[in-house]
């Protein structure tokens, strides 16, 4: 009986992070007059020497006292801006992300010229997890000329997790005319418009990301996604191929190319590659349903059971390892387990598997 399996195919998504900006000043240095009389700090100056203690603190990486050395600058001279702006840095470095916020309003109206407030304050509503204010803030952060590169960037991110593409290519396109060698932001907008089902648009954004920066394994990733949805196989494995290149342990690159190779027939090669993503990531549910689909396909039928099997103990929610090893089952003789898998897939809102439950009673 001849039955169709399923893959399940997982592209790499991009991520967002950016490091707020850290004011460097230089420690003024008070001259002893001799070696006896003690010198008295004017607050102000008692300020400097905290405000620049929490600077120090903070290159190393200790934002608890760095904070503390901020809270003692503000105590002296209460209407420092960028005291509390660097505050706000470390609060959001130790993720005090409303205690950071706070400071970072405050520095709105300093005596201090600071740059980089609203898009700091958006970079936190990031970690906040409230996009939309975010948009407000990266919007006044572009309004006010701040990192408008990045302000664009990060904006655009918060639509294409919104699944609003076309609003996030646009400002892709403003974050590129800002820093036209960003490579990331070719990347992102190639996947937007991935999303759009527009390939060509796509395979150029790509194409561009990785002539501006080679190291980029997941845009080598992404190019071989979006050449394989064109019908490109030998050009997808090709840049699967350099993914890997770039970065041995990506075992996305991995199972992609292994159902690229699946699309060709290629099926032991494609067991080779689900073989090598499992070496890498042993919990990689998805690695093990297509190695379950390649062995079916060369009649390895047990191995196909143990796989899917492997693939459900990993992710009891697996509707798609279910179906195949109902699948499977049927092909030893086993058709209630059969009928008992396509049920649970079926549930799970797998629509593929209401055409095989005309088999069971």
């Amino acid at each position: 009986m001849s039955r169709t399996v399923l893959l399940i195919i997982i592209m790499l998504s991009f991520s967002v992070s950016a490091k707020a900006q850290v004011a460097k000043d230089t420690l003024k240095t008070v001259t002893d007059l001799d070696s006896v009389t003690a010198i008295n700090l004017m607050p102000s100056q008692e300020a400097e020497l905290a405000y620049n203690l929490g600077i120090e603190k903070m290159k190393i990486g200790d934002y608890k006292t760095a904070i503390e050395s901020f809270n003692e600058a503000i105590r002296l001279k209460p209407d420092w801006g960028k005291a509390y702006f660097n505050r706000a840095v470390a609060k959001k470095e130790k993720k005090m992300f409303q205690p950071a916020i706070e400071d970072f309003e405050k520095c709105l109206n300093p005596i201090d010229s600071l740059k980089d407030v609203y898009y700091n304050m958006a970079q936190t509503y990031i970690l906040l997890k409230d996009n939309q204010k975010a948009i407000i803030n990266y919007t006044k952060s572009i309004e006010a000329k701040e990192s408008i590169a990045q302000a664009y960037y990060y904006r655009a991110n918060v639509f294409f997790n919104e699944k609003k593409y076309k609003e996030a290519i646009a400002d892709f396109t403003e974050a590129i005319a800002s820093k036209p060698n960003y490579a990331y932001a070719y990347n992102d907008r190639g996947s937007a418009k991935r999303q759009l089902e527009d390939y060509d648009g796509a395979i150029a954004d790509y194409t561009k990301a990785v002539q501006l920066d080679a190291q980029m394994a997941f845009a080598f990733n992404n190019l071989g996604a979006a050449l394989r949805k064109k019908g490109d196989v030998k050009s997808a494995i090709d840049n699967y191929t350099k993914a890997i290149a770039v970065k041995s342990d990506n075992y996305v690159a991995y199972n992609n190319r292994g159902s690229a190779k699946f699309d060709v027939g290629d099926f032991k090669g494609a067991i080779d590659d689900y073989t090598a993503a499992i070496k890498i990531k042993a919990d990689y549910a998805y690695a093990y349903n297509n190695r379950a689909a390649a062995k079916f396909k060369l009649k390895e039928y047990n191995g196909s059971i143990d796989d899917a099997t492997k693939a459900i103990q990993l992710d009891s929610n697996y509707g798609a390892a279910f179906l195949n090893r109902g699948i499977a089952k049927e092909m030893i003789r086993d058709q209630k387990g059969a009928c008992k898998d396509w049920e649970k897939a079926q549930l799970m809102g797998n629509d593929a598997a209401s055409k095989y439950m005309g088999d069971c009673k």
